[in-house]
């Protein structure tokens, strides 16, 4: 393999890290837009991360056997081809003012995303020498905090309108006229949308003609996965961790916008501003945690964020106005370290069945499923505030099992 092509497959493997880091981080942008295009309730627009992460808990293992059948670069071109197809439905969906549609747009998107994510992250490894695979990885995953904060930025500038559709502002709308108001709304996210499948349909072409390297395939079916789960206790608790850090970590991105706007009374396109602070300090959070590993074990690390985001969480259910706002920023803060640190753990002496291993960890990203429904339901029926009292407990869960593996 020449050192160009090197050279030219790492970059654009770089692309794909950023690419679907703005999808994940777009939805923030989209619960509260189609909240109210749609006239949804807090629970109901929830279903935009049921739907999305749902993917991963269902797709994670058939990627993974794709890419035994087919190999790594047609797993990426399939990812891109999906996910710009996602994108694309925006358009439509938009049109017709379909929330359902909108939801298959989204799992369609996401079914790309997982394909990318199972087949992405080994050619980070090969691509160069093996002592600095670390230092690539690392430098990768700095474009998916670049990707996270761009997305918001993104979102606030071209998706949210900053406009309010209270029973009081629309009281005086005849319901052709309101509805034709929430078709324009819900406008917003054609052309962004439609740039983002173009963009993702480019970078699919150029990888089908791109000379990658071919990694090795290792052979497994269905039963070796349930066989893995059954005998590794460590895998079975870093995949609870992992479902319960993912659920938190969507649901506090998710609701983020809506307890800012509630508790300060800005505008949505400013409350996005505020998360793309919160996603730059996630970002800068793992360059910080890395560098803090050198000096503190990161089990021990990873405790002390549990137990501080715990704290943070406290803030945010039983203090009011800004406060709360930046106690939620810090707490994106304090979460940087801990999808690696918990991934890192379940794999940990598992040898050639690391990847298999890898892909039940990532179908557990359907925490990010789940939490926003739960969250959703009890800010429907109580207040926005107490539901970030679900992510507490999970930060509270991770501590204690920080804490058990500090004693092993």
């Amino acid at each position: 393999m020449k050192k160009v092509n090197t050279k030219i497959a790492f970059v654009s493997i770089l692309s794909l890290f950023f690419l679907w880091a703005l999808a994940h981080n777009l939805n923030p942008i989209l619960i509260p837009h189609l909240k109210k295009a749609c006239q949804l309730n807090d629970m109901q627009s929830a279903l935009v991360d049921s739907s999305f992460y749902i993917a991963y808990f269902l797709m994670a293992i058939p990627a993974s056997l794709f890419i035994n059948r087919w190999g790594y670069r047609t797993t990426i071109v399939i990812g891109l081809l999906l996910f710009s197809i996602g994108a694309f439905l925006f358009y439509p969906a938009s049109l017709i003012l379909s929330y359902s549609f909108f939801l298959i747009a989204l799992f369609i998107v996401a079914t790309g995303l997982t394909f990318l994510e199972t087949a992405a992250n080994p050619y980070v490894t090969v691509l160069g020498d093996a002592e600095t695979s670390t230092k690539r990885l690392n430098f990768a995953q700095s474009f998916n905090g670049l990707g996270a904060t761009l997305a918001a930025l993104f979102g606030s500038k071209f998706i949210l309108s900053g406009n309010t559709f209270t029973s009081e502002s629309t009281s005086d709308l005849s319901s052709s006229d309101l509805h034709d108001k929430l078709l324009q709304e819900a406008a917003s996210v054609q052309i962004p949308y439609l740039v983002i499948a173009s963009i993702v349909f480019t970078v699919a072409l150029i990888f089908m003609f791109l000379p990658l390297p071919e990694l090795e395939k290792k052979t497994s079916d269905s039963a070796s996965y349930f066989k893995l789960l059954k005998e590794s206790n460590s895998l079975r608790q870093a995949m609870l961790a992992q479902f319960l850090y993912v659920g938190a970590q969507v649901g506090i991105g998710s609701f983020f916008i809506r307890l800012a706007v509630s508790q300060t009374g800005i505008s949505d396109k400013t409350a996005a501003l505020y998360l793309s602070v919160a996603l730059f300090l996630f970002m800068s959070g793992r360059f910080i945690g890395a560098f803090l590993m050198n000096y503190v074990r990161p089990n021990l690390l990873l405790m002390v964020y549990a137990i501080i985001n715990v704290i943070l969480l406290l803030i945010v259910m039983f203090f009011h106005n800004y406060l709360v706002v930046y106690a939620l920023m810090a707490s994106m803060f304090f979460m940087s370290i801990m999808f690696p640190s918990i991934f890192s753990n379940g794999v940990k002496g598992l040898g050639n069945r690391a990847g298999m291993a890898s892909s039940l960890i990532i179908m557990t990203i359907v925490g990010g499923a789940v939490f926003p429904l739960i969250m959703g339901f009890i800010s429907d029926f109580s207040n926005i505030q107490f539901a970030f009292g679900l992510p507490l407990l999970a930060f509270l869960w991770i501590a204690i099992y920080a804490y058990k593996l500090i004693k092993i």
